[in-house]
């Protein structure tokens, strides 16, 4: 997992341009720093974690051999052995990286035929130097980011929108994006940022510019995909799909560097501890972590050290205290730079910093089985109405400037499919749920210079159990039905039975007790924004410490707009 960014097109110093645009983003890759650069034409530069081999010789830029095609390339390719096998009577390979491999893949096949057959996640750049001609792409889902800004007659774009900024680019909120965020609780559509002028590149789409043609289109048809393997089944699914689960556990332990994994107390986390356990069961070098917060109404601790106690796995527990939130918060705002989920995802952060400190560089964790196997409580009610799970609504629209808010857009999620629980699913995973905790997990992991990886995202494992009908997902009012049948072998009634818990922090109660006086600064700079009526913002907060304060999402969202919007 690294960094990338580049210039296409005629930009003045693009050199100095390109260098500042890496400085930024270094903690996505402290390994190694490059760039190579066609004057009036395109710049491409790398930011290298190194995962996969080691040696220098695998840095990026990589260009082939002939000199035509150059590549920089941030996430994983899984499968880059048996492509490579496929590969090598027709390339020959000079590194071990899977770098070298999709180079080799593209030069050979073509971009179209080469991206149906990577497993991994990935946001690629590849330059041809002959035709002048730039592609982009993103991974099916979009585990790796790839922003960009058009300005002029350039196309500048990077891993993180902070990169763009260190190019000179515009940094101006999105205030559509900002005010559904307040309105509704959105993050965005899929190409959106809140950054006005910034876009992302959706899950499973490419880009490409040829002589100032832009095309972006997808090259990834999830709902063909589905249609297929429904139209198709495989009457012995569940092996399959047993055994899809061994094997990309497997693939995702392909490293050069030390491999962890996340814990929390959770039928997805205890299935992944399982798996690793089974297919590696001698290993007991392979680190566990959790957070915690010393608070026994939210920590899952006595869960996670029942089920790894059942392994010979060493458990690492990192605990967020209150009095350390004021400046790990200022410092996780940097690196969003969009708003982030609470606590929680500060609390999430302590993990990669010891597995760092540790010299645990790729870690594991258990995102992508509520969504695959209608998880979450409102696929229950196939209404669609999110059930927030906390009293009242979780935001206060009522504080803003009314010619503000009219700028939110309400959004109309496709509905691909006639079963209205896959609708929702689909819209959990292209629209909603995924790509939010996607863009967390990224920024939260590369902070410290770590890799983090999602094998329950794997594309196989998604797609075949979102084929299944939903008796298969839903069966007696409980969720994830099949997935619990098919892991009660190893977990046991007590862990592959629980009811779902949602990964909570004392976040309600610190923001009224201990860091009352931080967060009420916060709040203060949120009411001086032009968007804030300062009177009700402050009356709001006045309520919340006198014990309206059942949910406490408002609050975070001001807090939070404040560390990225300081006026």
């Amino acid at each position: 997992m690294c960094g990338i960014a580049g210039i296409i097109g005629p930009v003045r110093d693009s050199e100095l341009t390109l260098q500042a645009m890496l400085l930024k983003q270094q903690h996505r890759g402290p390994d190694a720093m490059q760039h190579q650069i066609w004057p009036g034409k395109a710049a491409l530069g790398h930011n290298r974690l190194s995962i996969i081999d080691l040696h220098a010789a695998a840095n990026q830029p990589m260009t082939s051999a002939n000199g035509r095609y150059s590549i920089v390339f941030n996430g994983e390719i899984y499968n880059y052995l048996e492509l490579k096998q496929e590969l090598q009577s027709q390339y020959r390979f000079t590194t071990s990286s899977d770098t070298e491999v999709l180079l080799a893949a593209f030069e050979i096949w073509g971009i179209e035929p080469m991206l149906p057959k990577l497993n991994g996640m990935f946001a690629i750049a590849i330059w041809d130097n002959q035709t002048e001609t730039f592609w982009g792409v993103r991974d099916r889902f979009g585990v790796k980011p790839f922003y960009y800004l058009r300005q002029n007659e350039a196309f500048f774009f990077a891993s993180e929108p902070t990169t763009l900024f260190a190019a000179g680019l515009p940094q101006l909120p999105n205030e559509r994006v900002w005010a559904a965020y307040f309105a509704t609780g959105s993050y965005g559509q899929p190409n959106e940022t809140f950054w006005r002028g910034i876009e992302q590149l959706p899950a499973g789409h490419l880009i490409k510019i040829s002589h100032d043609q832009i095309t972006i289109k997808s090259w990834y048809s999830f709902v063909n995909e589905i249609v297929t393997l429904q139209a198709q089944p495989d009457p012995n699914w569940e092996e399959t799909y047993q055994s899809l689960l061994y094997d990309t556990v497997k693939l995702r332990f392909r490293s050069d560097v030390p491999v962890g994994f996340n814990l929390s107390g959770g039928l997805d986390s205890s299935t992944l501890l399982a798996l690793v356990d089974s297919v590696f069961p001698k290993n007991t070098d392979i680190e566990a972590f959790t957070f915690i917060t010393g608070d026994d109404r939210y920590d899952e601790l006595p869960w996670v050290e029942k089920m790894v106690a059942l392994t010979g796995h060493h458990l690492n527990v990192c605990k967020l205290n209150a009095p350390d939130i004021p400046e790990l918060a200022a410092k996780m705002c940097r690196h969003q730079m969009e708003p982030y989920g609470g606590f929680p995802t500060l609390a999430y952060s302590t993990i990669f910093k010891q597995a760092r400190q540790m010299g645990v560089i790729v870690l594991l964790d258990g995102q992508g089985m509520d969504e695959a196997w209608a998880g979450y409580d409102y696929y229950t009610n196939q209404t669609g109405n999110l059930v927030q799970g906390i009293a009242g609504s979780p935001v206060r629209p009522e504080v803003l400037d009314q010619d503000f808010l009219t700028k939110a857009e309400s959004f109309s999620y496709p509905k691909p499919f006639a079963d209205p629980v896959q609708n929702l699913q689909y819209r959990d995973i292209f629209y909603t749920k995924i790509p939010r905790a996607l863009r967390f997990n990224d920024r939260v992991s590369m902070m410290y210079s770590t890799e983090l990886r999602e094998p329950f995202l794997d594309y196989r494992l998604v797609q075949l159990a979102f084929a299944q009908p939903v008796e298969m997902k839903i069966r007696d009012g409980q969720r994830k039905w099949m997935l619990r049948q098919m892991v009660k072998n190893k977990l046991g009634d007590a862990l592959a039975l629980a009811p779902k818990r949602p990964l909570q922090t004392p976040q309600r109660e610190w923001l009224a007790g201990p860091l009352a006086e931080w967060a009420g600064e916060q709040i203060r700079q949120f009411s001086e924004l032009p968007w804030a009526n300062k009177t009700a913002v402050l009356q709001s907060w006045e309520n919340y410490k006198s014990g309206n304060n059942d949910n406490s999402f408002y609050i975070w969202q001001w807090i939070n707009a404040a560390g990225i919007l300081k006026p």
